[in-house]
């Protein structure tokens, strides 16, 4: 068995093992120890990758495993990993780790909150580590239905109705997705009129532009539904802020950024003469929520919801930079998500934090919890300035390398969203410094609050972990883009040599 596969089956046997658990004792730290398995799966495989290529590996993907599902429609379990992958692969593990010891103090059906969280991981790894696109998919559905349950059951708000808004918005983008797939596989042909769903393969052959320009909107829009593509994003806001704060971590962290890879690695790796013909499209609708989705974060009042909005323009830059079809932008779209999924899982982390402790979100009945409770204030701050794209932080790397990417497209069009996208940054440090200000600096406006209690042990331990996650990026970002960079440079090839044979 590989390591990749085990990234599969570990989480799922703790799945396991926690329905046989007797108390909610025994299922936190069966849970705890899985995750902690997890990660520790995770950082070997990052250092067994790196042991490959400095030895001289230069296959495309590497750890492949191969194994046949279905051989009547060619359906095979596929799996196999690159640089991109690997860091995909690396943020779920640390959001997970983080995401139980959240959770740790969850009373209510406590083995089925853990083990639909734990479940939800299983269907991130699979989607990762997959190169068949029936083996993908069958992953990303995976992680639906968990999403649903986690919110309409633990959730706070309008939980059934923002449970029930995300379930129908992911399974359309699912049905989209599975549509493009099956219509990139009815185009392909191994020999013998045989098709394929291998990855690998399918890039190798020329789909005609006109089939790719009818099937590349089903891929696109559809994965993009998962990260918050403008106008399909409405399902963020109430999806996030009703759901718990774990699910809201893996929900912002890894959900989203599911759409943002597939964006990447199959619609745009794919259909790479469909991407340059839609580009100005894509572009354009990143542009919007970027600007959107900031305005809109200005005029809320609701942590949760400040955290939501503030994704879907944060998650625009993932899309702007894969748009811009430039090696410099994807690669800072390939940061951005991993930024962005340590970062938000923070910020919710901290404010799930928040409100256990002061049973609101509301910022104007905040105030004054730097006092009070110092380890959380501090979070918070971190978790604002790394938002807000200070140095120093993942945030403003990975912006900047999307802008960077951006402004070498030379067409005015992509200047001039190149530049309102930095312009946002302005409207992102207003909102942050606000909100900071209101609930954790100043005053304190609640005297019940200086009875308040400050981080538990595993709330500490899961804000370091993603702190340091945070600032490995930020303050020595070159070991992040070494392991992506020459993969980054396969799917330009793959782009450029398909416009040539256009």
């Amino acid at each position: 068995m590989t390591n990749l596969t085990l990234l599969v089956v570990i989480p799922l046997l703790t799945a396991l093992a926690v329905l046989l658990c007797q108390n909610s004792k025994q299922i936190r730290w069966v849970s705890f120890v899985g995750s902690l398995i997890q990660l520790g799966l995770s950082v070997g495989l990052l250092f067994s990758y790196l042991a490959e290529r400095a030895a001289g590996n230069a296959s495309q993907m590497l750890f492949e495993f191969k194994y046949s599902w279905y051989k009547a429609f060619n359906i095979e379990y596929f799996v196999g990993v690159d640089g991109i992958s690997v860091t995909m692969i690396l943020l779920t593990a640390v959001v997970v780790f983080a995401g139980i010891l959240i959770s740790w103090k969850i009373e209510t059906l406590t083995k089925e909150f853990f083990f639909l969280l734990l479940l939800l991981s299983v269907g991130a790894y699979g989607f990762f580590i997959s190169l068949d696109l029936f083996t993908l998919f069958f992953f990303l559905e995976i992680a639906v239905i968990p999403k649903f349950l986690l919110i309409a059951i633990w959730g706070s708000g309008k939980k059934e109705y923002s449970a029930m808004k995300l379930a129908l918005m992911l399974m359309g983008g699912s049905s989209l997705v599975l549509i493009g797939i099956l219509a990139t596989y009815f185009h392909t042909d191994t020999g013998g009129g045989v098709h394929t769903f291998n990855l690998l393969e399918i890039a190798k052959q020329h789909i005609s532009l006109d089939t790719q320009k009818l099937i590349f909107p089903f891929l696109f829009v559809g994965f993009g539904v998962f990260t918050a593509l403008f106008p399909f994003h409405t399902w963020v806001p109430d999806g996030h802020s009703s759901a718990p704060t774990a699910a809201s971590m893996f929900l912002a962290g890894i959900s989203m950024k599911l759409g943002g890879y597939g964006c990447l690695r199959v619609a745009t790796y794919l259909m790479p003469e469909a991407a340059h013909y839609y580009s100005w499209l894509i572009i354009l609708l990143a542009t919007i929520a970027i600007i959107y989705g900031a305005f809109a974060t200005l005029m809320q009042k609701d942590l949760k919801y400040i955290n939501a909005y503030s994704s879907v323009s944060h998650c625009g830059f993932i899309i702007l930079g894969i748009g811009m079809l430039t090696k410099v932008a994807i690669i800072g779209a390939v940061m951005q998500m991993v930024s962005h999924g340590l970062m938000t899982a923070l910020f919710f982390g901290v404010i799930g934090m928040i409100y256990d402790r002061t049973h609101t979100r509301q910022v104007e009945l905040l105030g004054g919890l730097l006092k009070v409770i110092p380890f959380v204030g501090v979070v918070y701050v971190i978790a604002g300035l790394c938002s807000l794209g200070l140095p120093g932080f993942s945030g403003f790397v990975a912006e900047m390398t999307v802008f960077v990417g951006s402004w070498q497209n030379p067409d005015t069009f992509s200047r001039v969203a190149t530049i309102l996208a930095c312009a946002s940054i302005v409207v992102t440090a207003v909102y942050i410094l606000q909100a900071t200000a209101k609930s954790v600096m100043g005053p304190i406006t609640n005297t019940e609050y200086l009875k308040l209690t400050d981080a538990t042990w595993t709330e500490k331990l899961a804000s370091v972990t993603l702190i340091l996650a945070i600032l490995s990026i930020g303050l020595a970002p070159f070991w992040f883009t070494n392991l992506i960079t020459n993969d980054t440079q396969l799917i330009m090839e793959n782009i450029v040599r398909g416009l040539s044979s256009n």
